[in-house]
């Protein structure tokens, strides 16, 4: 029972150094989606080869030396690598092409020789290769001939471990605020976007943040001026409307007040009827005579002195 337990012992000596040595010996790969990248091994004729054993995921190629200088023998053994396999007869580096996305994580070649198997391990990362990132302004004022500006830079896709800086202030981050003066017309700013296996820029004047800033105050200016016409013209047509209704109105009550003094006047007028005496014709006639009133009392005088006939006056 005690010898057991030596071997376990002594097993555990030997593995404990090769896991230990194994996880801290990880080569770190950074790929570019729909591109190639390489895993190197760099065997050399002198070690003897026998095989060479490739696991992901899944399984990806089993690969054995050539015959007396020939190619050496791949067999791809998941379907997910087909024709994306490729190995370099002098060194047998892996190299895989028209890498996905799906492609990133854990890969372990193990490598057997004549003398011992050793396996050496690899983390792949899959990024985007960046393009051209995107310069937006927002929170735009404009104050004593400053122009303050917050700058907004940003890529469409592959944002994953992507970092912002910005010349020539060198600020870090995708956010930058400005504040410019007129003397600093001439100054651009310059956004890289970064990230492990590429890189980008944009640029921006001062003159265009400053002009889009005068526009948008013009715009602005130009609506109120705008708005204030159509009051000023609105309160024109009512003052119109107003002062037409209000003429019309004293037009009325001119009319009603002559045609009332019309109806008095018409009814101080006295009518005379008189019918003339025998040696006249035989028919009746009748005369009416207006009169005013002023008159009135000389007519009634003379009927009083004259004779009395057959007749009527009329005085309203």
């Amino acid at each position: 029972m005690a010898l057991s337990y030596l071997w376990i012992l002594l097993l555990c000596q030997q593995t404990w150094p090769e896991v230990a040595g194994r996880d801290t010996d990880v080569h770190m790969m950074d790929g570019i989606l729909g591109e190639s990248i390489t895993f190197p091994l760099n065997i050399q004729e002198s070690q003897q080869l026998r095989s060479i054993v490739w696991t992901a995921k899944t399984s990806v190629a089993f690969i054995e030396p050539g015959d007396s200088g020939k190619a050496p023998v791949v067999r791809v053994t998941h379907n997910d690598y087909d024709n994306r396999i490729e190995v370099i007869a002098q060194n047998y580096n892996l190299i895989i092409s028209d890498l996905k996305m799906e492609d990133a994580g854990d890969y372990k070649a193990d490598i057997r020789t004549e003398k011992a198997t050793t396996t050496q391990h690899y983390h792949l990362q899959v990024y985007r290769r960046l393009g051209k990132p995107k310069i937006t302004q927002s929170l735009m004022t404009s104050m004593n001939n400053t122009c303050n500006v917050t700058l907004i830079c940003s890529v469409e896709q592959g944002q994953e471990n992507v970092t912002y800086s910005w010349s020539p202030l060198g600020e870090k981050g995708n956010v930058l605020q400005v504040f410019q003066t007129p003397a600093d017309k001439e100054l651009t700013y310059t956004c890289t976007a970064w990230n492990p296996v590429s890189n980008n820029s944009d640029s921006i004047s001062v003159q265009q943040l400053c002009a889009g800033i005068t526009q948008g105050s013009q715009i602005r200016h130009t609506g109120l001026l705008s708005v204030l016409a159509v009051l000023i013209l609105a309160v024109l047509i009512l003052s119109s409307v107003f002062l037409l209704r209000l003429c019309k109105r004293r037009q009325g009550s001119h009319l009603k007040a002559f045609t009332k003094s019309s109806d008095d006047a018409s009814k101080k007028t006295i009518y005379a009827c008189i019918t003339p005496s025998g040696d006249t014709q035989p028919a009746e006639v009748r005369i009416y005579d207006e009169i005013r009133q002023s008159k009135v009392g000389e007519i009634l005088t003379q009927k009083s002195k004259s004779p009395r006939t057959s007749g009527c006056e009329v005085v309203v």
